[in-house]
């Protein structure tokens, strides 16, 4: 693991710890935790969160992928966020996934696409609506779902991978969240030097070589199948100059999207403010990205 991801690791991880001190479960929530996905009994696991009052109930769904810098996180660190979203009206799958550098790209999409795969195995059992499947991402995470939403819909860039996503598979719309787009030998942005080792020493097996520098930029992938998107960042995010470039691909192919920076020059915010869901301005985040998620329903 390199320097950079060492740091992370050890910073990050003080800074969730205070950010979810002392919150529990919300009394109008129900939860399954620790169902396995996937072959590794240890890391394939993902919990569901469904709101008490739609029991019994088919609801839309919204999968959440995690953030930290493909080498930090699991659902633990999301679970008071993602049990927000389901306070929402939603049936909220949260799943960690394998990190780099133990795993290296493309594991982390492949657990992504077996968390969609149990989603449609066992929707009659959770009460998930797979007409209304949503997904979001932030960071490192926004990034995975910017990749896995090309690969549901572009043949050409889906046949890069051994594994295949769910037969027709594309999410009714998707949350693309303070994240990192162009991470590997695009325009220099604000993040590029944490990006580059984080990228080329723990994320990628072969360093950078041409064949990955064409499949891990999201900008290069967005194609006019593109389902909605919701693309925020803030003020103060240190990936906020990566989310014009994102935007920008969006305008050109003609996908619809709602672009929203929060915060202010004067009153910055920081990177996924929106995790913290005791403070106003990311609950107000989160209403308006799962109302615009109704809205494509």
């Amino acid at each position: 693991m390199s320097a950079t991801s060492e740091k992370m690791n050890r910073e990050w991880k003080v800074n969730d710890a205070k950010r979810d001190a002392g919150l529990t479960t919300p009394e109008d929530i129900v939860r399954y935790d620790d169902l396995l996905y996937g072959p590794d009994e240890k890391i394939n696991r993902l919990d569901v969160y469904r709101p008490k009052a739609a029991e019994g109930k088919t609801i839309p769904v919204i999968v959440s992928i995690h953030g930290g810098g493909w080498v930090y996180g699991d659902k633990e660190l999301y679970q008071f966020y993602c049990m927000s979203l389901a306070q929402r009206g939603f049936a909220v799958v949260n799943f960690t996934y394998r990190l780099a550098p133990a795993h290296k790209f493309p594991a982390q999409l492949e657990d992504t696409n077996m968390v969609m795969e149990w989603v449609f195995a066992h929707a009659g059992e959770y009460g998930l609506d797979t007409g209304n499947i949503f997904m979001v991402g932030d960071s490192a995470g926004a990034h995975l779902l910017g990749l896995y939403t090309a690969m549901c819909t572009s043949k050409e860039y889906a046949s890069n991978y051994e594994f295949k996503v769910p037969d027709g598979f594309v999410p009714k719309a998707i949350g693309l969240n303070c994240g990192a787009y162009e991470v590997l030998g695009g325009r220099p942005h604000e993040g590029d030097t944490m990006n580059s080792e984080l990228i080329l020493e723990d994320l990628l097996a072969e360093h950078g070589s041409e064949k990955e520098k064409s499949l891990i930029n999201v900008p290069d992938h967005v194609n006019p199948d593109f389902p909605p998107v919701y693309l925020m960042t803030c003020y103060g995010d240190f990936c906020m100059d990566q989310a014009p470039v994102l935007e920008e691909k969006l305008k050109e192919n003609g996908v619809k999207h709602v672009y929203k920076i929060y915060g202010s020059e004067d009153a910055p915010l920081y990177h996924v403010f929106h995790l913290t869901v005791q403070e106003e301005i990311g609950q107000k985040c989160n209403d308006e990205e799962c109302a615009f998620f109704r809205e494509q329903m």
